[in-house]
């Protein structure tokens, strides 16, 4: 994942990946998110892993480049060919952290495919977009075809 954001920023500021210095990436909390995430999908080992698209914010974010459009440069690099969307929520929504993880591990990108819901959590930011701050990832079991002679009623 290191090697995704290096080669992101390399590109959008000029350098090659190895003279890359991480700022806000090196951030012991940039380690932290692709630490645990790498921990998570390496216990739970899925065969597929699905995400929503991206909703990525607008305006600006200062960082130590400066301030830069959101979503940053090196946010829309790694989201290349990931379905991603703005409506407008003011703020940077979607990081180079969040979309490497999301380039290394997904396997592709739609609503809510079809499963039988096995387990479910949440993880809430701090900060107040006037919109839920949450992620929320929803582990189950694939469904190819419902049948409507098997499904069942809960409740």
């Amino acid at each position: 994942m290191f090697e995704l954001l290096a080669a992101a920023e390399g590109k959008v500021h000029g350098f090659s990946p190895e003279e890359v210095h991480f700022h806000e990436v090196g951030a012991l909390d940039s380690i932290g998110d692709i630490v645990a995430a790498a921990s998570a999908f390496h216990q739970i080992g899925p065969d597929e892993t699905w995400c929503s698209p991206i909703h990525v914010g607008c305006g600006t974010v200062r960082c130590a480049h400066g301030v830069l459009p959101v979503p940053a440069p090196a946010t829309l690099e790694l989201l290349k060919g990931i379905p991603a969307y703005s409506d407008g929520i003011r703020g940077e929504l979607a990081t180079p952290t969040g979309a490497a993880l999301l380039r290394h591990f997904c396997t592709g990108f739609c609503p809510m495919p079809p499963l039988v819901v096995e387990a479910v959590g949440y993880g809430a930011g701090t900060k107040d977009f006037g919109i839920p701050n949450l992620f929320r990832a929803t582990l189950g079991t694939a469904v190819a075809k419902v049948d409507p002679l098997q499904v069942t009623v809960v409740g």
